[in-house]
C-alpha cells in the first residue's frame, strides 16, 4: 500500500522539520517549501495528495493560495496548521475549501488525525476551537 502523498508549506524552517519527522513514518512528505507562492508552484507540479499549509506566510498567505491552487483545478485536499485560532480564520479557511484546521499548539495531537481525516472526506477542527 502506498502512502499518501503530502506538501508542507510553512514560512518558519524548524517548524517545517518537526512536521515532517512526525508525518513521515505515516505519509510520503514530497516538499517542504517557505511561502505561498512556492507551495503553488510546488503543488502544480507534484498533485499531492494533501497540503499543510500555515495561514502567515510570506508572498501569498496559505488561503490565498489555496484559493489559487482550487481555481486551476487541484484535487488535493487542504489542512491549515497555523498559530491563528481565531473563529474568523477558522470559518474564511473553511469557507475557501479547507478540510482541517490545526492549531500549531496542537501539533503532536491533531495533525495525523487531521490528515487521516482529510484523506476520508471529513472535516477535521483541533477541539480546542471547538470549546466554548
Amino acid at each position: 500500500m502506498s502512502r499518501a502523498s503530502v506538501l508542507l508549506a510553512d514560512d518558519h524552517e524548524a517548524f517545517l522539520e518537526v512536521e515532517a519527522r512526525l508525518l513521515e513514518p505515516e505519509f510520503e512528505v514530497v516538499e517542504t517549501v517557505r511561502d505561498g507562492r512556492a507551495a503553488v508552484e510546488a503543488a502544480a507540479r507534484l498533485a499531492p495528495d494533501v497540503l499543510v499549509l500555515d495561514i502567515s506566510m510570506p508572498i501569498l498567505d496559505g488561503i490565498e493560495a489555496m484559493r489559487s491552487l482550487r481555481a486551476a483545478g487541484s484535487r488535493s485536499k487542504f489542512v491549515f496548521l497555523t498559530v491563528h485560532g481565531d473563529e474568523d480564520y477558522v470559518r474564511a479557511a473553511l469557507a475557501a475549501g479547507a478540510v482541517g484546521y490545526v492549531v500549531k499548539s496542537r501539533l503532536a495531537s491533531d495533525l495525523l488525525p487531521a490528515l487521516r481525516e482529510a484523506l476520508a472526506g471529513r472535516r477535521f477542527i483541533s477541539p480546542s476551537l471547538c470549546q466554548g
